[in-house]
């Protein structure tokens, strides 16, 4: 069975684009400095992002307020695999640090009530002034789409790799299915 996705829970195939466009950028996916920042409760996509990045002994670090942090479920899978994620509330205190930043939105309809949502909403926000504490091969990736979470002044930068990391959904599914249905990679 193929899980492409399973409400709050998890989404795999996002997860495998997101791993092919690290690749892409970094080289390789072992020993990177990943920041995952934003709704990292109720993100399906950073949980299972996640997991699946102890499998390259990756240093993960954790950014989101009090209430939109990692469910300790996901926290305790990391562990059992030797990754002991860094928690931080603010992203200037992570961004020197990171080879690879994962902007997640604050999704609305994932709140039960609104004025929770309200409380953080607009809370990180990527822009060039954040960038310049950024290493310069950083790169920043989001599973889209994005709301204000990332300013539209970075797509031209050489951090943003966002677009082609939506652009790497196809190739990477097609490959998928192609495996699936027992064809030759």
């Amino acid at each position: 069975m193929v899980n492409a996705g399973d409400g709050a829970g998890s989404h795999p195939t996002q997860t495998l684009l997101d791993l092919f466009t690290m690749r892409q950028a970094k080289g390789s996916l072992d020993n990177l400095n990943i920041t995952l920042v934003g709704d990292l409760k109720y993100g399906r996509t950073v949980h299972s992002l996640a997991q699946a990045l102890t499998k390259f002994g990756m240093n993960i670090t954790l950014v989101a307020p009090e209430s939109l942090r990692m469910p300790q479920d996901i926290i305790d899978h990391l562990e059992s695999n030797g990754c002991h994620p860094r928690t931080e509330t603010y992203l200037e205190d992570a961004i020197g640090d990171a080879d690879v930043l994962y902007v997640t939105r604050i999704q609305r309809e994932r709140f039960p009530d609104p004025s929770e949502y309200q409380k953080v909403a607009g809370i990180y926000r990527v822009d060039k002034n954040l960038l310049q504490n950024a290493k310069p091969d950083m790169i920043v990736m989001h599973p889209l789409p994005r709301v204000t979470e990332i300013s539209s002044e970075v797509d031209s930068t050489p951090h943003a790799k966002y677009f082609q990391q939506a652009a790497n959904g196809v190739p990477v599914r097609m490959a998928l299915l192609n495996a699936i249905m027992g064809g030759e990679l």
